[in-house]
Formats: structure tokens, sequence, C-alpha cells
């Protein structure tokens, strides 16, 4: 039995991600499962406040999953003590406003990402929140997937030797929204509207990269939008003015190159819809969402290269499959578990704000990069860093005055 309770507000649960995975997939199945179990033995128990702006959407949703509290007035929710913690599942265009409304009003704050339009403001929540002394974490649902799991094992166990390089293909092709229903938001293809693959995904990946390989110190990438309209939910034509692929270079602290592709506009043909290589000295790996295959060094083959000669060898037979060895929850779950643990008895949280913040960094030069043609320098960053806003404007500047000098 939960010994105790705490209340979250979840802002924006109405949508696809806000809904699937954080009401049903962890609040829900948090509070079937008895609350969330302490250190000490205890449990928590959630009680949510659903919160958006169509009332009879939230009314329906509270009456299907037996859930007492929902409101349209947010600021109302913030003021009332009985909610301990502020959950933002807005769109991106909307989030820092709300999010600064709960650090003022003194509530743990749990988002998903990015957490701002750009890196200044991102790098602002963090400091704000710091300055508030308010608890805050950003979603890193990736590094608790099965596949990566498996792979951060492989990574601690030293099965790699010195890893060499990263490959990884991340996509689908998402119908255009004519003959068939786009399964994603139209929002996510206008760039006003917060929209875009680069915005989307490289957070992501700066996640993944830094704390599987190392920091990313530096970005390649080039950005682009393949289909230029799209039909949007009323069955309307528009114009698609953000990025629906990118193709991007990272150079990681260590010496570890990284290639990774991004795309909405690609037909999969692998095993799962995220793919990652890793090649070491020792051995290489791929792993998906769910899969972990290896090949050690003293079991790979030696392919010799004969264009004259089709090539009977079944490449694929030469790696072993990672069992699974555990038991692997929903890994937007398991953070919300992590966090709760954070709130109520100062466990650790590494993925907060700041964290946030690097991850809309990346997002940024991916996109200066890919507009200027060029390959840019991250700063190092934390909270103490009173220069690393400048060093990115000083990295615009450098990237206009080349722009004006071809």
């Amino acid at each position: 039995m939960a010994e105790s309770t705490i209340g979250i507000i979840m802002n924006g649960v109405s949508g696809r991600m806000g809904y699937r995975q954080h009401l049903v997939r962890s609040i829900l199945a948090i509070r079937e499962q008895g609350g969330v179990e302490l250190s000490d033995g205890t449990r928590v128990q959630l009680e949510p406040i659903l919160v958006g702006r169509n009332e009879a959407k939230l009314a329906e949703l509270a009456e299907k999953h037996g859930l007492e509290h929902y409101t349209t007035n947010l600021d109302e929710a913030l003021a009332d003590d009985r909610w301990q913690i502020y959950a933002d599942f807005l769109v991106t265009k909307a989030r820092a406003k709300a999010i600064r409304k709960a650090i003022a009003a003194g509530k743990a704050i749990y988002t998903e990402k990015p957490t701002a339009e750009s890196f200044e403001e991102a790098l602002e929540l963090a400091r704000l929140a710091k300055e508030a002394g308010v608890k805050n974490g950003v979603v890193h649902d990736k590094l608790y997937l099965p596949g990566f799991q498996k792979l951060k094992r492989l990574i601690d166990s030293g099965f790699f030797g010195r890893i060499l390089s990263v490959r990884g293909e991340f996509g689908y092709w998402v119908f255009e929204g004519d003959w068939q229903p786009a399964q994603r938001p139209s929002w996510n293809y206008r760039a006003e509207d917060g929209g875009g693959i680069i915005v989307d995904m490289f957070p992501h990946w700066n996640y993944v990269l830094e704390n599987l390989f190392g920091r990313v110190e530096s970005v390649y990438a080039k950005a682009s939008t393949h289909i230029p309209s799209r039909v949007d939910e009323r069955g309307d034509e528009y114009v698609a003015t953000a990025d629906d692929a990118a193709y991007a270079i990272f150079e990681l602290e260590g010496g570890i190159v990284a290639q990774l592709n991004s795309s909405w506009t690609v037909r999969v043909n692998r095993d799962e819809l995220v793919e990652f290589q890793v090649d070491g000295t020792h051995g290489s790996a791929v792993v998906g969402l769910f899969g972990c295959k290896i090949q050690p060094r003293n079991a790979t083959p030696k392919p010799v290269w004969n264009p004259d000669l089709a090539d009977s060898h079944d490449y694929d037979a030469d790696w072993l499959e990672v069992p699974t060895n555990d038991v692997f929850e929903n890994g937007f779950k398991t953070q919300w578990e992590e966090f709760i643990r954070h709130v109520v008895e100062d466990a650790p949280n590494p993925y907060d704000f700041l964290a946030g913040a690097r991850g809309v960094l990346l997002a940024e030069r991916g996109l200066a990069s890919s507009r200027d043609g060029r390959r840019i320098e991250l700063p190092e960053v934390t909270l103490g860093s009173t220069d690393a806003a400048a060093s990115v404007a000083d990295a615009e500047v450098g990237a206009s005055e080349l722009t004006g000098a071809r």
C-alpha cells in the first residue's frame, strides 16, 4: 500500500506522446502497481490532474481512466499545493512560457524535449530552476530502450576495446496525408510551429551520444525538406517549411566519429526503426530498440573484394545475438519512477534542464551547420558558464562573415 501521495500536473496530456507514453504507459501503470517504491521500502502513489485547452476532451480522458481531476486553467493548478510536480508535454513553442510559470510557483518540473526553442532560452530555464531551487528533469527515453541498455552493458564491460565510430539510421516513411493520413501531426513539418526533424531528433542524439560515448564536440549537418507540401488533419494542403530529413557527422570526445541519418522520408530496410552500429578495435555491435547483436574481433570474417564474382557468404550469420538477461520495462515509465524518487528522496537525476539545454544547443548548431555549409564546434556547457552563450553568438557572427565572404 502507498503511504503517501504526490500530485502531478500533466499539461498537454491529450497529445499523442503525452497521452500514450506519459499518462497511460507511465503514470497510470505506476498507479496500477501501487505507486513508486522508495529506498526504504515504502511507496508513494501518484495523483494526476489533466490540463489542456479542450475541457470536453479532458473530461472524456478522465472518465475513461477513472481520474477525478482535470482543468483548463493552468494557473489555478499551479497555485494549488496539492500538486507538487509540473509535467509538460506541450508543443515546443508553448513550453518555455509554461515552465517559467511552474518555476515561479515552486513546482518540481519534468518535461519533454526540446526544453525551449533556442539554446539561450533553454540555458536560462536551467539557471532559473537552479536559482529557485526547484528539482527538474528532461525525458531521456531512448537511453532506457532494451537495445541501448544492452549496448551500455557492452561498453561498460570493455567489449569494444577502443571505440572508433558510430553509425546510426533512424526513420520511416511518413505519409504525405493525401491518399493516406499522415502518422505524425502536421505541425512537425512547419518550422514556424516548432517542427523539423533536427529540432525533434538532435536533442535525442545528443543525450544518447554523450551518455554512451562522450560529449559532442562538433557537428556537420545537412538538413533537407524532401517533401515540399503535405496535407494536414483537416484535409488542407500546406507548405512544408521544416526539414524532414537530416544527415550529420558528429565528432565526439576521444576521437570517436558518429554518422547519423534521421528521416521521415525513408522506407525501412533494417530490422528496427532505429539501428546503431558501433565499431571498436576488439568488436562491433548492432543495436535497435530491442535487439543487440555482436561480432567480436576473433570471430570476424575476412572478406576479399572481388566485383567479378557473386559473394555467397552469409554476413548476417556472423553475428551473435546478445541475450536479454533482464526485464526492461517501458523507458518512459522507468524514468518517471526515477524522477519521483529524485523529488521525494533526492535520488540522483543527471537528466536535468542543463542536459536539455545541451540537446537544444546541438539542434541549433545542426541547423546553423546546414544553413552555412560548414562544421561547427560546440562549447562545453555548464550552469556556471558565463561565456557559453557568447561562444555560440561568436560562432553565429563567424558564420555570417563567412557567408558574406562567399
